[in-house]
């Protein structure tokens, strides 16, 4: 069938949502009961049509889990944005995706939140969601807007209807929407299955926001369709991570390498490390540096993976042993075709990563120049990242093409000197970038943070690139920071890089 509704072909008693502490604990029986509910008070209340989109403004929670559920599996569109917006990035986000509803947490309406300033100004119907610990159920209830009520009706949904809507994080330009339908969900859904050898037994600490495709497909959505259980605390907690981990038995979790980096700045449960299957990384490259220490400190194997949102997330990924996986690379197709191609679509050792699959978007929303740059006349989608394979067909990615450092015409790849300057003991994060030069067009500038308690000076880090970089390659001007500048899912953006550190002395 391919469709977000395979998650409850089995409609299993097992535990398929925990939410910690003082939260619920619900079987996919259970689960898929309040879907329903769901599903029954927004029909009554509001007449929305299928392929509606339905903004959800949730933090990570059960609530957010029954509304995308209830909200695809009714044939609509969810629109799942970041809580934490301002009133200006949310009217954007509802004017493009054209939504009629939005779905916000108890008490925003009276509190007058940004999203619900902007849902006001587009005469978008607002319901607010809670949960009743004590009678189990979930509830909405209707605060603004006219709308009209229906008879409520089984929709099954088609493989080839959107699911959901995100954004591109705009790193390049205007955020480009991005509909994903349930065939490019359930594929990536199956591809993560197959790569990790997910199992009815195994349970994921979610960490990133479900929000974002990381979250929300890479860790809930296909552990739900393995079987598997989900444990969702509101958000990310250093210190609470390895109790709840612990408590709830948990085999794995996927994250960024920000959170990696946190998670091994904190103690170690009592206990020592708990047993994890494996540790998943993506969305971010990870230092090999990093992944040896995890792999040190956590006795699991460390997997690294690529992903984008126009691919429902999962590409490529290290696959679990005995099957090498290789610090500094991505790892192999999963699922997916992968292939290198030049600027004119012709294979070539080093170029532009570009894929073939199922997962793919059928194309960005209402956005016909940006559906002919990024796809090649016989299907490539253009990822906009360079790289290479090696000898045993594994990617290598070598820098982003348009955040390529042209320095007097010698092309250099950011995430080169980003793994020099990680590799440095002293160093916990670095981000290069390029800045304009007169003489040169572009120079290379880096910012870092220090390892707690280490000393280095500019020149010093410089000394050490030069024993690893060629001369041009070496970062003119380091700045030291206690904070990297980063997005809401941990991603860095290095223009944004640049315009806090980089300041000119005079004008080019």
């Amino acid at each position: 069938m391919a469709t977000l509704a395979d998650i409850f072909s089995h409609k299993s008693t097992s535990p398929a949502i925990i939410i910690p502490e003082s939260g619920p604990e619900l079987s996919y029986s259970q689960l898929y009961e309040q879907i329903k509910s769901f599903q029954q008070q927004i029909i009554k209340k509001c007449n929305i049509k299928p392929q509606d989109a339905i903004a959800i403004v949730l933090p990570n929670s059960l609530e957010f889990t029954i509304s995308f559920l209830a909200i695809t599996l009714l044939r609509n569109i969810a629109a799942p944005l970041n809580p934490n917006y301002a009133e200006n990035e949310f009217k954007f986000y509802i004017d493009d995706s054209k939504s009629k509803v939005m779905i916000v947490p108890k008490g925003w309406v009276n509190q007058n939140k940004p999203a619900v300033q902007a849902a006001k100004a587009f005469s978008v119907v607002i319901f607010e969601i809670s949960w009743d610990n004590h009678s189990q159920k979930i509830h909405l209830d209707i605060q603004s807007g006219n709308p009209k009520g229906g008879k409520f009706e089984t929709r099954d949904p088609h493989p080839s209807d959107v699911a959901l809507l995100l954004h591109t994080s705009g790193t390049t330009g205007r955020p480009k929407g991005v509909p994903l339908t349930h065939r490019n969900i359930t594929t990536t859904m199956s591809n993560i299955i197959n790569t990790y050898k997910l199992v009815p037994s195994d349970r994921t600490l979610l960490v990133m926001p479900l929000f974002h495709v990381h979250g929300l497909i890479g860790g809930m959505l296909s552990t739900l369709l393995s079987g598997g259980t989900v444990v969702i605390p509101p958000r990310f907690s250093a210190t609470d991570f390895w109790k709840h981990f612990l408590q709830h038995g948990c085999t794995w979790y996927t994250a960024v390498p920000t959170i990696h980096q946190i998670l091994l700045r904190h103690p170690l449960p009592s206990g020592g490390a708990p047993k994890l299957r494996f540790i998943r990384s993506c969305s971010s490259s990870l230092a090999p540096s990093t992944l040896e220490e995890l792999e040190k400190v956590y006795k699991a194997p460390v997997l690294e993976a690529y992903a984008m949102t126009e691919a429902a997330h999962q590409m490529t990924s290290n696959p679990l042993p005995p099957l090498p996986h290789k610090p500094g690379s991505v790892g192999i197709g999963q699922g997916v075709q992968v292939t290198i191609l030049d600027q004119n679509g012709n294979p070539t050792e080093e170029g532009e990563v570009c894929i073939k699959g199922v997962n793919v978007t059928p194309g960005y929303l209402n956005n016909q120049s940006a559906n002919e740059s990024s796809f090649t006349k016989d299907g490539w989608f253009r990822t906009g990242d360079q790289g290479k394979f090696d000898k045993d067909g594994y990617l290598f990615l070598t820098g982003r093409i348009k955040e390529l450092i042209n320095r007097g015409g010698e092309k250099i790849s950011p995430l080169e000197i980003d793994s020099v300057l990680l590799s440095h003991p002293s160093i916990s994060e670095a981000v290069s970038f390029a800045v304009p030069d007169k003489m040169y067009g572009q120079e290379v500038h880096a910012t870092v943070i220090l390892k707690k308690g280490q000393q280095i000076t500019e020149k010093e880090l410089q000394d050490y690139c030069g024993k690893y970089l060629v001369k041009f390659k070496i970062p003119k001007k380091i700045y030291f920071t206690d904070v990297m500048p980063k997005t809401a899912t941990g991603k860095i953006q290095r223009k944004n890089i640049s315009k806090k550190f980089f300041k000119p002395q005079a004008k080019l």
